[in-house]
């Protein structure tokens, strides 16, 4: 498949085109990309950097059979950004588009860092939330899928629950790690494009891409800052 990959959640911008062999090809699928700070500077860059990769690869949006993006959870304006330049591309190219769960490109990423050749293996994926929470959830995968197993949560780093056996994936680590319960593995893993990329293949195979009209960031964390009415109350009642 051709496909164009990006993640924006955190605060590193990760892209990646992957451009299909040529029929009877052995070698595997060619892949440009590119990881690099993310934040502030995505609005600007994401774009330049998508056209700078579809040019290596050859490849026009129209030659694209999906656009996959990380629709979170993570940075509000991090997943509004990815969202909204995938529509707009897709709509551009008449294309479908694949939001893949920010938390299972992590899971992802880990198992391929590290146990790649085990047939079965569970992981807690975490991402920073800031504010001095994460957000978890827990896969296990199996016979060449991936399933979800414990459900998306934002937590406190010490309300962290888990199976003794099971390992850690994520960027919580640096921040966090001396408040994390428990003496489980930990794997420095992000959402990156190229974990993407290995998951779109299946979910694209089990109907889960949408039309750019129906694609929608993911938010965990529904509030992240109190209204001017809250705040004025708050300094009426001091």
């Amino acid at each position: 498949m051709n496909l164009l990959a990006f993640d924006t959640s955190t605060d590193i911008m990760s892209v990646a085109v992957q451009r299909a062999n040529a029929a009877g090809a052995t070698t595997t699928h060619p892949v440009w990309q590119h990881s690099g700070p993310g934040g502030a500077q995505t609005s600007s860059q994401l774009i330049p950097t998508i056209q700078r990769l579809m040019a290596q690869a050859a490849l026009q949006f129209a030659d694209l059979d999906a656009i996959v993006f990380g629709r979170g959870p993570g940075s509000f304006t991090g997943l509004r950004t990815a969202c909204s330049v995938a529509q707009g591309l897709a709509f551009g190219a008449n294309l479908k588009v694949l939001p893949i769960d920010t938390l299972l490109a992590v899971a992802e990423e880990a198992r391929f860092q590290q146990v790649s050749a085990l047939a079965h293996w569970q992981v807690l994926a975490l991402l920073d939330a800031r504010m001095d929470e994460m957000y978890a959830a827990g896969y296990v995968f199996d016979s060449g899928k991936w399933k979800q197993i414990k459900g998306y949560s934002l937590i406190c780093p010490e309300d962290l629950s888990q199976d003794a056996d099971c390992p850690l994936a994520g960027n919580v680590f640096a921040n966090y790690g001396a408040r994390l319960p428990g003496v489980a593995p930990r794997i420095e893993a992000l959402p990156a494009a190229r974990a993407l990329l290995r998951l779109a293949p299946a979910l694209l195979a089990d109907g889960a891409a949408v039309a750019a009209g129906q694609a929608l960031p993911l938010y965990i964390r529904d509030k992240v800052a109190k209204t001017t009415l809250e705040r004025a109350t708050e300094k009426a009642a001091l």
